[in-house]
């Protein structure tokens, strides 16, 4: 996602504060790499021109001294960007109702969103229903029918081939009462036609949605400023989702552009990153940039696993983990979510440090690390129950050692490293640190901890 971009800003921020001092030469380079990441990630060029004029005059402005100066124009780079990128735009689901209706062009991924939406909700607690009011396109109803069954969500599908929108939402109106959160998912046109503006303005008065979303696609680029703007006039949209932000290189443009209409209520809520029905995000500027920065999100990570895994399950764990008492079948389950997130290759950017990291040891490294964790699922799944609760027995009997490897079809070796692992996170656990699960953040005295007990050891990739 925007990855180019990513590596010119973390290359011009080391650059700018590792120089002794700030000379023009060097000034130029770093401007001309950033105006030229930016403009290939669609952003438009007067925003570029405004950002690099800035820089520059900070950089050259001969009352702030050298040291000063290097992190003065650092800030302005962190500042001016997320000027750029816009304020953070949340939705937030009211008490009662909430009527979430989806709009969008042909090909915006209205319908794959839905489901991801969903699903985003279901995970957190709420009783969702998915609605399907596209009756112009034949595999509309079939496709959410089929997301629904697949990720167990509820959707309400016309089966009598009913033309009319508005009818098919009355035919479902006392159905839907039992549910706090109902996406609706309507028709989309090639262009915002009079044809598409009256039916969505009908279903607008029928339905009295509590959130009207445009959805559109990254690789629209500059182009997403036009069409925000007209939906945003004729419909009264509420918020955007940029969908397919992880294949296009002109998602920049998509972001900023909508930036610019945050204003008149067209700000972003959502991103998506993928096919899987887990590749969603709500979008905050502050920590998007950070992790272009390489300086990771945990805030999405824990997102992320919120949507990955039923609330049900995380509360056990998280009580399993305060009272100490780690299992290996917590470690399966973990496993589970991480797959469910999308594995290395999608986490690496959310972890402080593992974007560079990634950088320097290759994606085959990552792969490995990830063969690696399938290969340990494996292994757990050979062992008895006594063994998964209190892994400790095993490394005393060289025989328990060696069944599970056959068991599991892999090496002694295999299962000796599984276990050394488990060992490592237990001993994290018993330092009293842990992450707060709403923020992903740790306190100072928690990382000072950290630092001295594991100063000298490190998890293995």
């Amino acid at each position: 996602m925007l990855e180019k971009l990513g590596q010119v800003l973390r290359k011009a921020t080391d650059k700018i504060a590792n120089a002794i001092f700030l000379d023009k030469n060097m000034l130029d380079g770093i401007i001309k790499d950033l105006q030229r990441a930016l403009i290939e990630a669609d952003v438009n060029v007067s925003l570029v021109k405004q950002l690099s004029d800035k820089i520059r005059k900070a950089a050259l402005d001969e009352r702030i001294k050298d040291i000063e100066k290097k992190e003065h124009v650092i800030k302005l780079l962190h500042d001016e960007l997320i000027a750029i990128l816009g304020e953070k735009k949340e939705l937030k689901l009211q008490s009662g109702q909430n009527r979430i209706m989806l709009l969008g062009l042909y090909g915006a991924g209205k319908t794959t969103t839905i489901a991801k939406i969903g699903n985003y909700f279901a995970k957190r607690g709420n009783k969702v229903a998915l609605v399907s009011l596209d009756v112009h396109r034949p595999a509309a109803k079939e496709q959410l029918k089929q997301l629904g069954e697949r990720n167990k969500l509820t959707v309400f599908v016309d089966l009598k081939n009913e033309k009319d929108a508005l009818t098919t939402w009355k035919s479902f109106k006392d159905d839907l009462e039992e549910y706090n959160v109902v996406l609706i998912d309507t028709a989309g046109r090639h262009s915002l036609d009079q044809e598409l503006v009256t039916e969505i303005s009908a279903l607008n008065r029928l339905i009295r949605p509590t959130e009207s979303i445009l959805v559109m696609p990254a690789d629209i680029g500059q182009a997403a400023k036009n069409q925000a703007s007209a939906f945003q006039e004729m419909l009264q949209i509420t918020g955007v989702i940029i969908t397919r932000m992880d294949s296009s290189a002109k998602g920049g443009g998509a972001l900023t552009a909508c930036a610019e209409l945050s204003g008149n209520g067209a700000g972003v809520y959502f991103i998506t990153t993928g096919e899987k029905v887990n590749d969603i995000e709500s979008f905050n500027p502050q920590t998007f940039l950070s992790r272009l920065l390489g300086m990771g999100d945990l805030q999405t990570l824990i997102e992320k696993v919120h949507s990955a895994s039923d609330k049900g399950k995380q509360e056990e764990i998280a009580k399993r983990l305060e009272d100490g008492k780690l299992s290996l079948e917590d470690v399966v389950e973990q496993v589970k979510s991480m797959g469910e997130v999308g594995g290395f290759d999608k986490i690496k950017s959310l972890i402080p440090g593992m974007g560079k990291l990634g950088e320097k040891i290759g994606e085959e490294k990552l792969e490995e690390q990830q063969s690696k964790v399938s290969k340990w699922e494996h292994i757990i799944k050979s062992m008895t129950k006594e063994e998964k609760e209190n892994p400790e027995i095993i490394e005393r009997q060289t025989s328990r050692i060696a069944r599970i490897a056959k068991g599991s079809g892999t090496h002694s070796s295999d299962v000796r490293a599984l276990i050394k692992q488990y060992r490592m996170l237990k001993e994290f656990m018993k330092s009293g640190s842990s992450i707060d699960m709403e923020s992903g953040n740790l306190n100072q005295k928690q990382l000072m901890k950290l630092a001295k007990k594991f100063g000298k050891k490190k998890f293995k990739l």
